[in-house]
C-alpha cells in the first residue's frame, strides 16, 4: 500500500510526522509524494491561527481530490481542538488527537475507507506521553529532527498551544543521546533539536537544556546540532557562551519576540521586556558578530494601534537579527486574547504584516550581504537544480554551489558570493576542515545598513 504525508505548522510537527513515516515504512508502506495518489492520507495539522485551520481544511479536501477512494486520518493540534468538524468534512476516516495520533495502527490495521468517520481524542489534562522522539529527515539524507520536548506551561494570552498538546514535558538526556547515536550511524550530519518550548527541556526532572547540549556535544559522529526555537527568557550567558563556544551547535539562535512593546508584550503575558530582549539580541551579536538570529512578530494583536504599530515597527527596525517570521494575529476560541477590547480591523493587520515581511525580506538580504568573502561551513544538500546544489552555513545562509556528486550530503567549506534570488553563490574551497575559516573583518550588521 502507499501512504502520503502533509504537515501544517511548526518543526515539531514535522519531525512527528517523520517519526509516523517510519512508522508506516516498518510495515511496508511505500511513502510516495502528497501530490501522487495514494492509499492512506495523514495530514498532520496546526491550529495556531484560524488560516492554519482552513488550510487543514482545504488540505483535506484536496487529498481527496487526488486520491477518492484513499482512507484520511486527521492528526495533531486541529485535531485535538476541533475533532468534531474535522470529521464533519466529507470524505475523513479517522481524527487522531494529540495522545492517540501515534496509535494509528491500534485503531485501524486495513485502513479501509469507513461509513463514518471515527474520532479519539483524550483531554487535554490527561495528554502525558511524549511519543516518538527519533524521527528521522528533513530532506531524507543531510538533516534531522530530534523531539526533545513537547507542550508548555507557559500561558501567553494568544496561545493555543497548552491547550493542544498539554504540559511540558521531556525525554531523558540518555534518551536523546541514544537517538542521536542512530541518527549518527544512519548518515545525518545535522541534528535540529525540537520541541514547543525546548528551553524549558528537563525543568521537571532537575535538569536542563544546558545539561543536554553538554551531553550532545560529546556524541561522536554529530557534526551539526541546531536549535530550531528557544524563548529569550530562558536563554542566559552561561547558555549562550556554552552555544558559541562549542564547535558543534550551529551559531543561529531562533528567538520568538511577538512584540517590541511593553504594552502588548504585558497583555500577551510574555516573560520579558523589549529592554531585556533588546539587550539580549545585542548581547549575542557583541559575543558572535556573524550569528544568525531569527525573530518571530506577532501584528494586529488586541491595542495594536498605529501609534504602537509603529514603534513596534522601529524597535524590530533597529535590531541587528537576520530575518523575521511574521504572524497575523489570529482570534483563536478559549484564548484570554479573544476578549480584549481594541480588536484590529483585519485590513490593517494585513498592511501591517506586509510591512513587517517587507522588512524582514531586507534584514535577510542586508545578513546575507555582509557574509560576502566569508568562508563557511555549508551543508551540502542533494537537491539539484540548474546544475546547482544548496545547502546551509552553520549561521543559516542559504548558499547555492556547482554540482558535484562528491558534495551531496557533505560538510564543505564555501566562499560566499553575491546575493542572487534570495540565495548566496559560492565557491567551494576545501571540505570541511578540523579548523573553521573565519573572514578577519568580522563586520556587525546594524539597522544603519537598512
Amino acid at each position: 500500500m502507499k501512504a502520503s504525508f502533509h504537515t501544517l505548522g511548526c518543526k515539531l510537527n514535522y519531525a512527528e510526522t517523520a517519526a509516523l513515516e517510519r512508522q508506516f515504512k516498518e510495515r511496508g508502506f511505500d511513502i510516495v509524494p502528497f501530490t501522487e495518489h495514494s492509499d492512506v492520507c495523514v495530514i498532520n495539522t496546526c491550529s495556531v491561527t484560524e488560516r492554519a485551520d482552513r488550510e487543514a481544511r482545504q488540505i483535506v479536501r484536496r487529498a481527496l481530490r487526488t486520491s477518492p477512494s484513499a482512507f484520511v486520518a486527521v492528526i495533531g493540534c486541529y485535531a485535538q481542538l476541533d475533532p468534531e468538524v474535522i470529521a464533519s468534512i466529507d470524505g475523513v476516516d479517522i481524527v487522531l488527537g494529540a495522545s492517540e495520533k501515534f496509535r494509528m495502527f491500534d485503531y485501524t490495521t486495513t485502513f479501509q475507507k469507513l461509513t463514518a468517520p471515527k474520532v479519539f481524542v483524550s483531554p487535554i489534562e490527561t495528554v502525558n506521553d511524549f511519543g516518538p522522539a527519533f524521527s528521522g529527515g528533513v530532506d531524507d539524507r543531510t538533516r534531522a529532527f530530534l523531539k526533545v520536548q513537547d507542550g508548555c506551561d507557559f500561558s501567553c494570552s494568544f496561545c493555543t498551544i497548552p491547550l493542544a498538546r498539554g504540559e511540558s514535558r521531556s525525554q531523558s538526556i540518555e534518551a536523546c543521546v541514544t537517538q542521536a547515536r542512530q541518527l549518527v550511524a544512519m548518515g545525518y550530519k545535522e541534528i535540529i533539536l525540537t520541541g514547543v518550548n525546548v528551553g524549558d527541556f528537563g525543568k521537571k526532572e532537575d535538569s536542563s537544556f544546558l545539561n543536554l547540549l553538554r551531553k550532545l556535544n560529546t556524541v561522536d559522529g554529530i557534526e551539526r546540532i541546531r536549535v530550531s526555537s528557544i524563548e529569550p527568557n530562558l536563554l542566559n550567558d552561561e547558555l549562550i557562551d556554552f552555544w558559541l563556544l562549542s564547535e558543534k551547535i550551529c551559531n543561529h539562535f531562533h528567538i520568538p519576540l511577538q512584540n517590541g512593546t511593553n504594552e502588548i508584550l504585558r497583555m500577551m503575558r510574555r516573560r520579558y521586556t523589549s529592554e531585556y530582549y533588546h539587550g539580549l539580541i545585542h548581547s549575542i551579536r557583541d559575543k558572535s558578530p556573524n550569528a544568525g538570529i531569527g525573530v518571530d512578530v506577532i501584528v494586529g494583536f488586541p491595542g495594536e494601534n498605529e501609534e504602537l504599530f509603529r514603534k513596534n515597527f522601529d524597535f524590530v527596525h533597529k535590531l541587528p537579527i537576520s530575518y523575521l517570521h511574521v504572524f497575523t494575529y489570529s482570534e483563536r476560541p478559549n484564548t484570554p486574547s479573544i476578549n480584549f477590547d481594541g480588536r484590529i480591523e483585519p485590513r490593517v493587520r494585513y498592511s501591517h504584516s506586509d510591512q513587517l515581511r517587507v522588512l524582514g525580506q531586507m534584514k535577510r538580504t542586508v545578513f546575507y550581504r555582509s557574509q560576502k568573502d566569508f568562508v563557511r561551513p555549508v551543508l551540502i544538500e542533494g537537491e539539484i537544480e540548474n546544475n546547482m546544489l544548496s545547502g546551509y552555513t552553520d549561521n543559516y545562509v542559504r548558499v547555492r554551489v556547482p554540482y558535484h556528486p562528491s558534495l551531496e550530503n557533505s560538510i564543505a567549506m564555501v566562499r560566499i558570493g553575491d546575493v542572487q534570488d534570495d540565495v548566496c553563490n559560492g565557491e567551494i574551497v576545501n571540505m570541511k576542515s578540523s579548523q573553521t575559516i573565519i573572514n578577519p573583518l568580522l563586520p556587525i550588521i546594524n539597522s544603519a545598513t537598512l
